[in-house]
């Protein structure tokens, strides 16, 4: 929802950022691999209990994830490769943020409700395959009540009040269901009524896809030249 809504409005806002972080010589995936560090981090302060460090680490670990994409696009660094390890830390640092609030309550007098947590990550890791497989096919699969973007929010929000911590997972657990589930529906209707275009928009995709990587190899072997000369 809030990608859809806010992406090219903060996109405008942090380009001048990443024109000065390319100066400094370091590459987005640097700054993927911080990001992924520091939300472990935010996992063992959750999980010993410590919810305003972790809700400041929380916050300090989506900076890097914010900047590493300004900062491919400032560079003309942006590629394929850059796309798919970015999606795969993000979900690794999920694993690690829910899995320390999984661990709080393992050690706290309600390690029943340690599931919930868990359950968190599985609906949301179900999103992500849907987009994953449904652009594999050609069809579209983003949006929904409960994005990776909104779940970092209230998982925020639990963190600042975190009497209300038990509360808030239990509705995120709702919302991200609802998200499943709106997805779901979404690419069975698209798939439904065009399924042989879908295949073809997929070929297509595939190409473009080739295209685009070939061209940003090439874009990126002439900035090394010119970093050379």
């Amino acid at each position: 929802m809030f990608d859809g809504r806010f992406k090219s409005e903060i996109e405008r806002y942090v380009r001048p950022v990443g024109e000065s972080l390319r100066r400094t010589g370091l590459s987005p995936d640097h700054f993927t691999v911080l990001g992924l560090c520091v939300a472990a981090a935010a996992a063992v302060a959750i999980g010993a209990g410590k919810m305003q460090l972790g809700l400041l680490l929380v916050i300090c670990s989506a900076l890097p994830d914010l900047l590493d994409g300004a900062l491919a696009k400032a560079s003309n660094s942006a590629s394929q490769r850059g796309a798919f390890f970015d999606s795969v830390v993000d979900r690794v640092s999920d694993s690690f943020l829910f899995g320390g609030v999984a661990w709080f309550y393992a050690s706290s007098n309600s390690p029943q409700f340690s599931i919930i947590p868990f359950a968190i990550l599985g609906a949301s890791l179900i999103i992500s395959y849907e987009r994953a497989k449904a652009e594999s096919l050609g069809l579209y699969a983003k949006g929904g009540l409960m994005e990776r973007a909104e779940r970092i929010i209230l998982l925020c929000f639990g963190l600042l009040f975190d009497s209300l911590l038990k509360w808030v997972m239990v509705v995120m657990l709702v919302l991200v269901v609802m998200t499943a589930v709106q997805r779901f529906v979404k690419v069975w209707k698209q798939a439904a009524v065009a399924p042989v275009t879908a295949e073809k928009q997929a070929i297509r995709r595939s190409r473009r896809a080739s295209r685009r990587a070939r061209r940003d190899d090439y874009r990126a072997r002439f900035q090394r030249r010119r970093r050379l000369q």
